[in-house]
């Protein structure tokens, strides 16, 4: 019996972990990457209004490794970046409405006020650390999967 009861407990801890994994795929704060190249996933921070948008990395001295900052908008559209008050190197990742990454832009440089065009048709922009799109092989048409973007015409749904 205390075997089993030990052998038991543990069973349900990682039923228990198993679930929360599977649930936090496709979490607002989770964006996963795949392509020729492997699978990677971030923990990312929400910009989906104009505000937090416009605030975005800035100030920042450090973004921890596999995280990152998704920006959203409300349709596909232009979108120019900068990296003014941005004081650490990033990687950007413009995705379309697909949920493909279109263009990637490789270390932007801290405080550098010049505009970065991701293209016509941008829905969404990941920034990650920089340098490290080339270090992970990330390329552009990769697919991103998560749950702000339109499912329904998404290359990688969530399940």
């Amino acid at each position: 019996m205390k075997v089993c009861h030990s052998f038991c407990a543990s069973l349900v801890l990682v039923v228990f972990f198993a679930a929360q994994a599977v649930g936090a795929q496709c979490a607002d704060t989770i964006v996963k990457l795949r392509g020729d190249w492997g699978v990677v996933t971030f923990r990312v921070e929400v910009a989906d209004t104009q505000a937090s948008r416009s605030r975005g990395l800035m100030h920042r001295e450090h973004l921890a490794a596999q995280s990152g900052m998704l920006f959203v908008y409300p349709a596909p559209q232009r979108v120019g970046f900068w990296m003014r008050n941005t004081l650490i190197s990033l990687d950007m990742l413009f995705i379309d409405k697909a949920g493909r990454v279109s263009m990637i832009h490789h270390r932007a440089e801290p405080l550098d006020e010049t505009l970065i065009y991701g293209g016509e048709d941008v829905l969404s922009v990941l920034e990650i650390n920089g340098g490290l799109a080339n270090e992970l092989g990330i390329t552009s048409g990769s697919e991103v999967q998560s749950p702000l973007l339109p499912q329904k015409s998404a290359a990688w749904a969530c399940p």
